[in-house]
């Protein structure tokens, strides 16, 4: 069974349909117990950085989600679901993040996106991802395939070697990333039709595995 962790923001919904589409077993759940049990969990997001911490924390799920990453186990993070992962993100100043990965979480308007005029905040729509890697859950996914973003700020990972994807937006940026046990996207893979779906269905392969 896949948790996808209910903090009280995001498309939660839209996520657990487009995993059910694909034959996985769902809980939209906020239990800890849940979660625990749990042989994959997906993080998804959408809002205010601080706000979406805040919320894992008031019900105690930050604690959870990291023994749940240390364990090994398939973990998916959609949109802010990735940018949470990270150690701090200066969305509306400084704020501390889950720390799984070292790093920020900056803004489109500073470091290589300097100077871009006429770069449009949000950075919304269909945009391409090139892969550095083929491996499960992005071993269905081609260079010349498209996904759904919407986001203004994106993810600096201080191990480039963590960069599944990456997408050109006024510069290129990680929109794709892979450490370990743990997958994300910037992009919305369950608004992003059928290669979107074909990321969700080779993830929910891997939890099946590791249930078995």
């Amino acid at each position: 069974m896949i948790a996808v962790v209910d903090y009280g923001m995001g498309n939660l919904r839209s996520v657990a349909k487009a995993l059910e589409r694909v034959g996985a077993e769902v809980a939209v759940t906020s239990d800890a117990g849940v979660i625990a049990d749990s042989g994959g969990m997906v993080l998804p997001g959408v809002g205010a950085f601080a706000d979406c911490v805040k919320n894992l924390d008031r019900p105690g799920l930050i604690r959870p989600i990291l023994d749940f990453v240390e364990t090994g186990r398939p973990f998916f993070g959609i949109c802010l679901g990735l940018q949470l992962l990270f150690a701090e993100s200066f969305e509306f100043g400084r704020h501390p993040g889950l720390g799984v990965i070292k790093g920020s979480v900056d803004r489109f308007s500073g470091g290589p996106f300097e100077g871009k005029d006429r770069l449009k905040i949000p950075h919304m729509g269909w945009n391409r991802v090139t892969w550095n890697t083929h491996e499960p859950p992005f071993d269905a996914v081609s260079d010349d395939d498209y996904f759904y973003f919407v986001h203004s700020f994106y993810v600096a990972p201080e191990d480039r070697d963590t960069a599944a994807g990456i997408t050109e937006y006024g510069g290129p940026f990680v929109s794709a990333l892979r450490y370990r046990n743990v997958f994300a996207t910037q992009f919305h893979p369950e608004k992003s039709q059928e290669k979107g779906l074909s990321i969700l269905k080779s993830f929910a392969a891997m939890v099946d595995r590791w249930d078995s």
